[in-house]
């Protein structure tokens, strides 16, 4: 195994490459092909709802709380992961059980069923754990393989690999759904589903196949020197609680988690089940043309929110970050109310647009806000930690919601609108935030 020196290209190349590797799952299973397989499965089989733990919940609250249900996990472990991390001399052996555990998990979905919904729905949770364990490993390794001065530079290659990647496989399984009987799955809409199942035996293969070149370069990690004990292992939670601890100090800071925990909670549930509510509210006019479309409007949010970054990050420096936040939210607001009443196609393509256009500049600029109201002289790692456990938790939130109103309305609709709660709270919370002279 090469021993390549911090800094190097091919080190900092290999360390990219995993973007490259796992960003298939959050584009195909997350976003495009699995939710549009799962809403076509019971449409098959013609029911709405199965019976589960001893209770009967239709389709789409059931993925919603799977979904908040792997993501509390995801908020509980990151910091006894990142706790492992800091200490342990091998972590490239966790990156390795996280991505294989998501990687066999996207292939086991092949077998996914409404008879077997259990096992099926561990293995969507398993996909999910796997993704988000794999890279709290990787992140780790940044600071490892590049110089503080590359280090900007090297992960904004790895997503611009990441969706490069996502996007070239997201128009193969694309192909092989809309023209099954070019890759011999036969014709109609049963050829249509095995495609579907074998897109997700394809993920699993291409995360495990091309992680492969950053296992072969990247360093087994930094031994500290240090016995693992409870004491350390627990290291990540005391640190999100000093975090916790020190907001009081910084009014700026505590009134801007404020209004980021409750924004962001309703955006991530908007990115999380735009598919879902694509399939089931909008008149497609047949399988083939829902299939194509929905995928179509998961690269449109792709292509625009990268283009909405950019046009942020600008509007940004001219009028400062909360004016634009508060900005971004009211357009939120205005989504979410014409995703009530939109019905047609052409509508969803429209609002699809306007989605990655505020999606991608709320993230970016989500972040980059919260790094400048950071404290000088504190650790930014537990900082970030605590910015990153706080978003998941406010998933879980959205997600438990969103399907509770679904499930008792019978209506995503009804969902969509209720999300315009938090918006406005946001848009509240966000003026409350003390300005820099600066901004």
């Amino acid at each position: 195994m090469p021993n390549l020196a911090k800094g190097s290209k091919k080190l900092l190349n290999a360390w990219a490459f995993y973007d490259w590797a796992n960003s298939v799952y959050s584009l195909v299973i997350a976003s495009a092909i699995f939710p549009i397989f799962y809403q076509a499965l019971f449409k098959t089989a013609g029911v709405t709802s199965v019976s589960i733990f001893g209770g009967t919940i239709r389709s789409t609250p059931l993925i919603s709380y799977t979904t908040a249900a792997a993501f509390l996990l995801v908020a509980i472990i990151s910091p006894l992961l990142s706790g492992i991390a800091d200490y342990v001399g091998n972590k490239k052996n966790f990156m390795k059980f996280f991505c294989y555990l998501g990687a066999l998990s996207c292939m086991g979905l092949y077998f996914f069923s409404i008879e077997t919904i259990h096992i099926s729905l561990l293995f969507y949770f398993g996909g999910l754990i796997g993704f988000w364990g794999s890279l709290v490993f990787y992140n780790s390794y940044l600071p490892d393989v590049a110089f503080n001065e590359q280090q900007d530079r090297v992960s904004a290659r790895g997503y611009s690999l990441g969706y490069v990647g996502s996007v070239v496989l997201l128009l193969f399984n694309l192909a092989m759904v809309v023209k099954p009987e070019l890759f011999g799955f036969g014709e109609g809409g049963e050829a249509s589903m095995k495609a579907m199942r074998w897109s997700f035996v394809t993920v699993g293969i291409w995360w495990i196949l091309f992680s492969q070149y950053s296992f072969y370069f990247l360093p087994k990690g930094n031994k500290s020197g240090k016995k693992v004990s409870t004491k350390i292992l627990l290291n990540g939670f005391r640190e999100l609680k000093s975090v916790y601890s020190s907001l009081s100090e910084n009014i700026q800071l505590k009134r801007y988690l404020a209004a980021f925990f409750v924004y962001s909670m309703a955006v991530q549930t908007v990115m999380l089940v735009a598919t879902y509510f694509g399939e089931q509210e909008i008149a497609w006019g047949g399988d083939n043309a829902k299939t194509m479309g929905l995928i179509v409007s998961i690269l449109i949010i792709q292509l625009v929110a990268v283009g909405g970054a950019i046009i942020t990050s600008r509007a940004s420096e001219k009028f400062g970050n909360i004016p634009v936040l508060i900005i971004i939210n009211i357009i939120w607001v205005g989504i979410c109310v014409v995703a009530f009443f939109i019905i047609e196609p052409i509508q969803f393509y429209i609002t699809a647009g306007v989605v990655g256009l505020v999606m991608g500049g709320i993230q970016s600029l989500s972040r980059s806000t919260y790094s400048k109201f950071l404290p000088e002289t504190k650790d930014t790692t537990s900082y970030f930690s605590f910015y990153d456990v706080a978003e998941k938790i406010g998933i879980v939130i959205g997600m438990l919601i969103y399907g509770f109103i679904d499930q008792i309305t019978g209506s995503m609709r009804n969902s969509i609108l209720f999300l315009v709660i938090f918006f406005m709270t946001g848009v509240f919370l966000l003026a409350r935030v003390p300005r820099n002279k600066n901004r």
